[in-house]
C-alpha cells in the first residue's frame, strides 16, 4: 500500500497524505488536485475505489421521504421532467416505514455512479440531524441540491418556499373574515419549515390581533404531517375555541375538516380551514380547500438548474433560493360565525380573543 501511495503521489506531483485523503473521500482537497490524483490512478493502471469512479453522465438521484402525500409526487414529476429535457435520467428513491433510510438510499445512488442528487424534505430540514452526512457526500465529489429546509452547516444550494410569508397570507385572510381565534396545526418543532411557519404565524397574529406570547402559544399545536395528525391537532385547537385552523399541509387540513365534522361542526359554516401545498386534486375535496400554494414548478425547475450548474463545474454559492407562495381561496373558509360555541364553560362574542 505504501509503495502504491508513493507511486501515485509521484505521478500526480502531490504528497502521499494528499493521495490518502483523495482515496478515502476526505474533505480539504482542491478539485484540480483531486482530479490529478484520479488521473494518476488511471495512468498507473490502479482501479479507482468504487465511490471515486467516474460518475455516470446520465443518472441523477431524487430522494423523497414518501409518496403518499401528493406534494412529493408533484415535486418528483417537475424535477424528472426538467432533468429529462436536459438529457438526464432521474432515479427516484423513496423512504418507506421500516425500509431504507435516507443515508442508505444515498449510498445506493452513489454506488451506482449518479451525477448528482436532489433531496426533497430530507434530514437537512431536521435541526437535530447530523449535517456531516452532506459534507461527507460533498467529499465524495457528488453534487447535490436540497429542497424545503435550510441549514447554514451545509454548503449547497437550497430551494424553499417563504414559510413566514405564507402564514402572513393565511392569517390576513382569516382576520379579514372576522376570525380572532386562529389556530396553527403543524408537524414536529424540530423541522426548519415548522419553525419558520411558527415565526410567521406569531408575527402575523401579534401584529393583526395584538395577542400576547402566552396567548399565541395556546394557538399552536404540533402533531404529524398526516391526515390523522391534522385531525388530532385540530381537535386540540377546537377544544380551545378556535374558529379557524391553518394547517402545515393539505393532508393535515383534510384531517382538520374530519375533526370538525366529528364534533358536529360544519366547514366553513362553523370552522374555517386553510391547508398548505395546493396538492393535486385538492381543489376537488368537499369543500374545495382554501390553501397556500407552494410554487412547485418554479422550485423544481430552480433545483434542476442549480444541480446542473454544480454538475457542470460552476456551482451556485451556498445560498437559499426562496419562492413566494400564493393564497388560493376556495370553499373551506368563510366569515366567522355570529356566535362562537365555547367549551369549558366560557362564553365570548365573535371577533374577540379570550385570554390564553
Amino acid at each position: 500500500m505504501t509503495a502504491r501511495l508513493a507511486d501515485i503521489a509521484a505521478q500526480a506531483g502531490v504528497s502521499e497524505a494528499t493521495v490518502s485523503r483523495v482515496l478515502n473521500g476526505k474533505q480539504g482537497v482542491a478539485a484540480a488536485t483531486r482530479e490529478s490524483v484520479l488521473a494518476a490512478l488511471d495512468v498507473l493502471g490502479y482501479e479507482r475505489p468504487v465511490k471515486l469512479r467516474q460518475r455516470s453522465a446520465g443518472l441523477v438521484g431524487l430522494i423523497t421521504p414518501e409518496l403518499e402525500n401528493p406534494i412529493f409526487p408533484a415535486f418528483a414529476q417537475v424535477i424528472a421532467q426538467g432533468l429529462t429535457r436536459q438529457g438526464y435520467t432521474p432515479v427516484l428513491a423513496t423512504q418507506t416505514p421500516g425500509g431504507s433510510t435516507e443515508d442508505e438510499l444515498t449510498e445506493m445512488l452513489v454506488d451506482r455512479g449518479v451525477a448528482g442528487i436532489v433531496f426533497v424534505s430530507g434530514l437537512h430540514a431536521d435541526t437535530t440531524a447530523d449535517m456531516q452526512r452532506y459534507e461527507r457526500l460533498r467529499g465524495q465529489g457528488v453534487p447535490f441540491v436540497l429542497i424545503n429546509g435550510y441549514s447554514d452547516k451545509v454548503r449547497a444550494p437550497f430551494v424553499s418556499p417563504d414559510d413566514r410569508a405564507a402564514m402572513g397570507l393565511a392569517v390576513t385572510h382569516l382576520v379579514a373574515l372576522g376570525h380572532r381565534r386562529i389556530g396553527l396545526a403543524l408537524g414536529p418543532e424540530r423541522f426548519v419549515p415548522v419553525q419558520r411557519k411558527i415565526e410567521g404565524f406569531t408575527y402575523a397574529v401579534r401584529e393583526q390581533l395584538g395577542l400576547t406570547a402566552a396567548q399565541i402559544r395556546q394557538l399552536v399545536q404540533h402533531s404529524l404531517y398526516t391526515l390523522e395528525g391534522g385531525q388530532a391537532a385540530a381537535s386540540a385547537l377546537l377544544e380551545r375555541d378556535c374558529t379557524a385552523v391553518v394547517c402545515a399541509s393539505d393532508m393535515m387540513a383534510l384531517g382538520a375538516i374530519r375533526a370538525a365534522r366529528q364534533r358536529g361542526l360544519t366547514v366553513p359554516g362553523d370552522v374555517s380551514v386553510i391547508g398548505f401545498d395546493d396538492s393535486p386534486l385538492i381543489a376537488f375535496t368537499d369543500p374545495p380547500l382554501t390553501t397556500i400554494r407552494q410554487p412547485v414548478p418554479a422550485m423544481g425547475q430552480a433545483a434542476v438548474r442549480a444541480l446542473l450548474e454544480e454538475i457542470g463545474g460552476t456551482p451556485a454559492p451556498h445560498s437559499e433560493f426562496v419562492f413566494l407562495p400564493e393564497l388560493v381561496v376556495r370553499g373551506s373558509t368563510a366569515s366567522v360565525p355570529a356566535s362562537v360555541p365555547s367549551v369549558a364553560g366560557r362564553t365570548e362574542e365573535a371577533g374577540y380573543p379570550t385570554a390564553g
